[in-house]
């Protein structure tokens, strides 16, 4: 799942980045209100052409220049759904509730746990999708993304993280056929280095432990996922 941190603070917005990858997730992070509208505007654009948006935005309420409560209501005011989850200093009552009203999904008072910011998103992005279990069950195969558990026919199947990222996205865009781009821009973060054979090797592996029919290759347009029984 990608997500979208707008934190100003170097130090947070980096732990935050690196503890939220190790739970799972590709983090974009900017620093500023401003470059968080424009990324997105930049990922809702590729939505119709190329991924899919972000599935949240941890957003930090005190940012320079615009604020992150009037990020938020500009957010609202142009029709973007995505959940929000907005971090405030314990004493900033009047931030959290000016951020629900103007439509964030859930708030954190800093400090907070890393376990428990990820715990909240998925359960944001579980209401959002009106699911209320984190299974995702295709078939025979069940994947639980907050504890990136695999089953097939019930038995567990140990997959690494970017293994259980690239079934995750296959899973949740079934029926569509994913190019080897698209699955690339799911996978990695802005600033991450992507060997060119990365998605090549991660579909092996998975074929691997789980069956060479499950990932089928479309010629020329990419990669879908096909029945379990």
């Amino acid at each position: 799942m990608r997500l979208l941190l707008v934190e100003d603070d170097f130090a947070l917005g980096d732990g935050i980045q690196t503890g939220l990858k190790q739970q799972g997730f590709t983090v974009d992070w900017v620093q500023s209100a401003e470059d968080a509208e424009l990324s997105v505007q930049m990922q809702d654009h590729k939505q119709a052409t190329d991924s899919p948006t972000y599935c949240a935005i941890v957003l930090d309420v005190h940012l320079p220049g615009m604020s992150g409560i009037e990020f938020l209501k500009r957010l609202r005011s142009k029709q973007f759904s995505i959940p929000v989850i907005i971090l405030t200093s314990l004493d900033s009552v009047q931030n959290r509730v000016a951020g629900l009203n103007l439509g964030a999904d859930d708030y954190l008072t800093k400090p907070f746990s890393l376990i428990e910011l990820a715990a909240r998103i998925h359960a944001i992005t579980r209401r959002s999708r009106d699911h209320s279990s984190s299974i995702i069950q295709h078939g025979a195969l069940a994947l639980d993304p907050s504890t990136q558990r695999v089953t097939l026919r019930e038995k567990i199947i140990e997959l690494s993280p970017k293994e259980f990222a690239i079934l995750a996205v296959l899973v949740t865009q079934s029926g569509k056929a994913l190019s080897k781009h698209q699955l690339e821009t799911a996978l990695y973060g802005w600033n991450e280095e992507i060997e060119s054979n990365a998605i090549e090797v991660h579909i092996h592996h998975l074929r691997r432990k789980l069956g060479p029919e499950l990932i089928k290759t479309i010629r020329g347009v990419g990669y879908t996922l096909g029945t379990t029984k």
